[in-house]
């Protein structure tokens, strides 16, 4: 794509084929005003060198789409500041106000962060809706959601938003009410009325979503008495997590090929290797300058990932933006209070998922790169649609999961099938030899069953 090169206006611009006779949404241009990279920039921090523009400006497209937006436009401007009133130059919006006219577009999506002002601004000078990077993605989390607990989540995050955005093109809004009492007095505006109702909303919300988090305590609380060991995905969105989620306990959550086509959270047993149990939560993707707002609403659903004992980061190394996507997740994750870095990274899987997408040298190369990480941070190459080494990340799983429990010897008698049993249902049984009358068993336990272990089966540590 051939970017703007100078703030008043373009070489060319690349347009990109939409589905307008797809779709009843109108045409809608999908603008990337993104900063230009400064020589000498040593941090690597600026928008240019984070994202490739290419990435980032079909990414933006693609949000779109995944809420049937008909894009007929996808463009890049680079700027080289961020101006107050119009977020671009002059020149830069003089220009595509003849771009948007002469394509009878009825939606403009801006890939960045507009203040109220700015897209006010912008909606004047361009006659017509402009919708800003967050306000796309909350338009999508509206249509994803499907539970009760999402939908109050989606609403919290969508009123957070709005509240600061009374003051767009709608002039009934300074009209004013008449005061209270008898005296009167100047009234109530109709902006501050709608910003009280707004305010009165939002308190109800978090209310009940309080009620969501102490529902989800308890479950939390329930599954650490049996206890399930929890191990929670996470990923930039579309890097294949619904798909390994099925692969790893067969089931049949939605997995498409499209940004955040899983919203709402979904937890399911995970069968390991020699028969322990886990939980595994599926959760909401990541995204580059995911909205705060977002961030905070989801909180409840998020905190499976703050509770869990292994994080699996999935990532879609076939991508041409991988390490930025990496980079990406772990901002978030530190938004959560979770540092990726803590602990050496114990607590972190990497899963470098759809390695089938390539040729048998790529795979090798990748191959050899995983070899030379520290043995702290291992990453698993997997291709969650063909099953392509899905063994090993669940003995991979197994294994740091076990790196907290105690192995036990016991003899138990043959006929003892209520014992066996117990141990089948609150154990990992490692080995099971018959010798004569009875068993001897080599099982791994958690903390809480190793003295019942112990004292019941006469159990011996490993080593002892």
């Amino acid at each position: 794509m051939e970017p703007f090169n100078r703030e008043g206006g373009a070489d060319r611009t690349k347009s990109r084929p939409g589905s307008a006779g797809d779709s009843n949404t109108g045409r809608v241009i999908v603008i990337g005003p993104y900063l230009r990279a400064r020589r000498g920039d040593g941090d690597g921090q600026s928008d240019a060198s984070v994202r490739d523009y290419e990435a980032r400006i079909e990414e933006a497209a693609g949000l779109a789409r995944a809420i049937d937006l008909a894009v007929v436009e996808s463009v890049v401007a680079v700027i080289s500041q961020i101006r107050p009133a119009t977020y671009l130059g002059k020149g830069k919006v003089e220009e595509f106000t003849g771009l948007i006219a002469g394509n009878a577009i009825e939606l403009v999506v801006m890939d960045c962060a507009l203040s109220p002002i700015q897209q006010r601004n912008l909606e004047k000078a361009w006659s017509t809706k402009v919708l800003d990077r967050t306000g796309l993605i909350l338009e999508i989390f509206g249509r994803r959601a499907k539970t009760k607990e999402g939908a109050l989540q989606v609403e919290l995050a969508h009123l957070n938003y709005q509240r600061s955005r009374l003051v767009r093109s709608w002039t009934h809004l300074e009209r004013q009410r008449g005061g209270f009492g008898f005296m009167g007095g100047p009234g109530e505006t109709q902006i501050e009325a709608d910003r009280r109702l707004i305010s009165e909303r939002i308190t109800k919300l978090e209310g009940e979503l309080k009620k969501v988090q102490a529902t989800r305590r308890l479950h939390r609380a329930g599954r650490q008495r049996v206890p399930y060991r929890v191990v929670a995905l996470v990923g930039y969105t579309n890097a294949g997590k619904s798909t390994l989620f099925n692969r790893l306990t067969r089931s049949d959550v939605q997995a498409a090929d499209m940004l955040f086509a899983t919203l709402d959270p979904t937890l399911r047993a995970l069968n390991l290797p020699h028969g322990g149990k886990a939980m595994l939560s599926d959760t909401v993707g990541f995204i580059s300058n995911l909205p705060t707002q977002l961030v905070a609403a989801f909180r409840a659903t998020l905190e499976e990932v703050l509770e869990a004992d292994i994080i699996l980061h999935v990532r879609d190394i076939s991508h041409e933006d991988a390490e930025a996507q990496e980079r990406d997740v772990e901002a978030v994750l530190r938004q959560l209070g979770i540092d990726p870095d803590a602990d050496g990274g114990q607590r972190i899987i990497e899963v470098w998922n759809k390695v089938d997408r390539f040729d048998p040298d790529e795979r090798e190369n990748l191959r050899n790169i995983a070899a030379r990480r520290p043995p702290e941070r291992p990453c698993f190459l997997v291709s969650a649609a063909s099953g392509e080494r899905i063994d090993e990340l669940l003995s991979a799983i197994e294994d740091r999961l076990a790196a907290k429990r105690m192995t036990l010897h016991l003899s138990i008698d043959a006929s003892d099938g209520a014992g066996i049993s117990w141990l089948h249902r609150n154990a990992e049984v490692l080995n099971k030899e018959l010798r004569g009358e009875r068993f001897d068993m080599t099982v791994r336990v958690d903390e809480t069953k190793r003295d019942i272990v112990m004292s019941r089966f006469d159990a011996v540590p490993s080593g002892a």
